[in-house]
C-alpha cells in the first residue's frame, strides 16, 4: 500500500518539476526573443549609419569639388582685376 501511496506523489512531483521546467524554459525563449529582436534593430541601426555614412562622404567630395571650382574662379578673376587694373592706368597714362 505504501508503494501506492508513493507513486501518486511522485507523479505529482515529477509534473511539478516539468511544470516549473516549461516555465523556465518559456522564460529564456522569451529572454533569446528579446535579444534577438535588439540585435535585429542594432544591425538596422548600423545599416542606417553606414547608408549616411556614404551619403556624407559624397557630400564632401562633392563639396571639394566645389571649393576647387570656386579657388579656379577666383584665380581667374584676381587675373581680370589686375589686367583691368592695368589697362586703367594705361587709359590714364593716355589721357595725359
Amino acid at each position: 500500500m505504501a508503494s501506492s501511496e508513493t507513486q501518486p506523489r511522485f507523479g505529482q512531483s515529477v509534473k511539478s518539476l516539468l511544470s516549473d521546467k516549461v516555465t523556465s524554459c518559456s522564460g529564456d525563449v522569451i529572454a533569446l526573443t528579446r535579444q534577438v529582436l535588439k540585435g535585429s534593430r542594432s544591425q538596422e541601426l548600423l545599416s542606417q549609419a553606414a547608408r549616411n555614412m556614404v551619403i556624407q562622404e559624397d557630400a564632401i567630395l562633392h563639396s571639394e569639388d566645389s571649393l576647387r571650382k570656386m579657388s579656379i574662379i577666383t584665380t581667374h578673376l584676381q587675373y581680370h582685376v589686375e589686367h583691368s587694373k592695368n589697362l586703367q592706368d594705361q587709359l590714364k597714362h593716355l589721357m595725359k
